[in-house]
């Protein structure tokens, strides 16, 4: 069958979807794991048996500019979390841009994604100073990687050093990016803000609304993220997984990425920036962990639109990715 044939875009949720096959509540054993429910033959005049618990873990969080230390529990997902951090500090839910784990330092490295480890304590980045800047495109590219909070916010995650945005000592990253020209963006997703950006036509100044994150004294001057330390989310007692539907998951630490692996995320995040102008290693982590156990790449596209859907991938990018993962399973870098 050709590449695409019958294909049928369907819109993902934020964060990951659920395991398929799942049908069962996952609760959390005595030992910390994750035990399975089971579904008891039902008995005739009896009500139906009651579903596991999802897991009860309690997380401790601040502000990242200061604040008291608040407890942070019931929530499934990422805007779940939000609005329990916005309670548990009594401001509003759209106050809160994004989360770093361990750090209150604008490090994207540590940006809280759908996974958190059960021993990390959550810092909430929340909306500071408000800026309108004008920006002259003198060239195609410029210079930065785009991400979102999984709520509705997208933001700058990296700046790349010597281009025409590093140049611009006003925007920094963590900058949410609120409207471009008079368009505002609030609630796109970081792909369709990167994209606009890239349909910007060369040589022409555009103005770009932006919003930084409300900074600590120790955090003023701070530009970039760069960290040497590890982008995985782990610890002693694994991680909580957050997912859009059904409730959250318990698992072991993050497995390593192999070399392989590594080296076809690295490919296939260049063809992200070739094709739809971002780089966006975790986007590409994902297409490469879709791919990987594959034999060909009508299975690899069917896969990619009910995880992936939303980004309404065009065929030659998917036919290229399949080539990219599989180049590095065999060997060739």
């Amino acid at each position: 069958m050709p590449l695409g044939l019958g294909r049928r875009k369907k819109a993902s949720p934020l964060m990951e979807e659920d395991d398929v096959g799942e049908r069962t509540s996952l609760g959390v054993s005595s030992a910390g794991g994750v035990s399975g429910g089971s579904i008891s033959p039902q008995v005739p005049g009896l009500p139906p048996p009651a579903t596991a618990l999802r897991p009860r873990l309690v997380f401790h969080a601040q502000l990242a500019h200061g604040s008291p230390t608040g407890r942070i529990e019931g929530f499934s997902n990422v805007k779940e979390l939000y609005a329990k951090i916005a309670e548990a500090f009594n401001i509003p839910a759209s106050e809160v841009m994004f989360c770093t784990l361990n750090t209150h330092r604008l490090d994207m490295d540590k940006l809280l994604g759908g996974q958190i480890g059960l021993e990390d304590f959550i810092f909430a980045h929340i909306r500071g100073q408000k800026k309108e800047l004008e920006v002259y495109k003198s060239e195609d590219s410029l210079g930065l990687t785009i991400t979102d909070n999984g709520a509705g916010y997208a933001f700058i995650k990296r700046i790349k050093e010597g281009s025409i945005i590093h140049r611009m000592q006003l925007i920094n990253v963590g900058d949410m990016i609120e409207a471009i020209n008079g368009k505002n963006l609030v609630g796109s997703r970081h792909f369709e803000v990167a994209r606009a950006l890239k349909e910007l036509p060369r040589g022409r100044a555009f103005t770009v609304k932006l919003c930084e994150p409300r900074k600590a004294f120790d955090m003023i001057g701070q530009r970039s993220s760069s960290s040497a330390s590890s982008a995985g989310i782990s610890s002693g007692r694994g991680t909580l997984r957050l997912r859009a539907k059904g409730a959250p998951t318990v698992e072991e630490p993050v497995r390593e990425v192999s070399v392989i692996e590594e080296k076809a995320i690295q490919k296939v995040d260049d063809l992200l920036e070739s094709y739809m102008g971002i780089r966006d290693s975790d986007l590409a982590g994902t297409m490469v962990e879709l791919g990987m156990d594959k034999q060909n790449p009508d299975d690899f596209s069917q896969a990619l639109d009910r995880t992936l859907g939303d980004f309404a991938f065009p065929d030659e990018f998917v036919f290229d990715v399949w080539g990219a993962i599989g180049d590095a399973k065999a060997g060739r870098y």
